[in-house]
């Protein structure tokens, strides 16, 4: 392309403004559209953070209720967080003062309403509600709720279960698991070793301590 060819100032200018026309609506929106996306992100991570602020001083409210006595008042506490993990931990705190209140039945009502969603703290949740159906006679519940586990402990409250309903071969297979996972070293691992023979079981080798 010859120099003469090229264009001049005004020409470019021309250009420049014909292209803005054509597209600068778009840059305008997709601008827009950007700082709508960073905004309302800076929003979302403030709000979770004041979410997450009032949760820790709601759960904080309902120790002390607990610290108190108040278990109404702690109750109210609980429904106010609404899951989260706050909301199970105060659920967890609430239904083991109730059961030393001699509520039991309100502490399974407590747990049975908590947030299952979190699966660091599901496992807890589910575990000690298994105890207290067991307790309360209803063992088929707690079959039921504890049909999965896979952790030690809830798979000890399992076979807790099936003995509660003379189940001894599915007692002796949950036990003979919980055991398996159990560390040598473990405080309850003796426990978990009577209950197994109780059920007419014995540690493998590789279990045995």
């Amino acid at each position: 392309m010859a120099i003469d060819d090229l264009p001049d100032e005004h020409e470019q200018g021309e250009r420049v403004r014909t292209w803005l026309r054509e597209n600068g609506l778009g840059i305008l929106a997709g601008i827009v559209v950007a700082f709508g996306l960073v905004g309302g992100w800076r929003w979302w991570q403030g709000n979770q953070h004041a979410q997450r602020v009032e949760a820790g001083m709601t759960y904080q409210r309902m120790v002390a209720d607990l610290a108190s006595g108040d278990l109404a008042d702690a109750q109210r506490q609980v429904g106010a967080l609404q899951g989260g993990s706050y909301g199970v931990l105060a659920a967890l705190e609430l239904a083991r003062a109730q059961v030393q209140a001699g509520e039991r039945d309100a502490a399974i009502q407590t747990l049975q309403g908590a947030d299952a969603s979190d699966l660091a703290l599901e496992p807890i949740r589910r575990q000690r509600l298994g105890q207290l159906l067991i307790d309360a006679a209803r063992a088929e519940e707690a079959v039921a709720l504890l049909r999965d586990a896979s952790d030690a402990t809830s798979l000890e409250t399992l076979g807790d279960a099936h003995a509660a309903l003379d189940q001894t071969a599915e007692a002796r297979e949950a036990y003979a698991r919980a055991l398996a996972q159990t560390d040598v070293a473990s405080p309850g691992r003796g426990l978990i070793e009577i209950k197994l023979a109780a059920a007419g079981g014995e540690p493998t080798p590789n279990e045995a301590s």
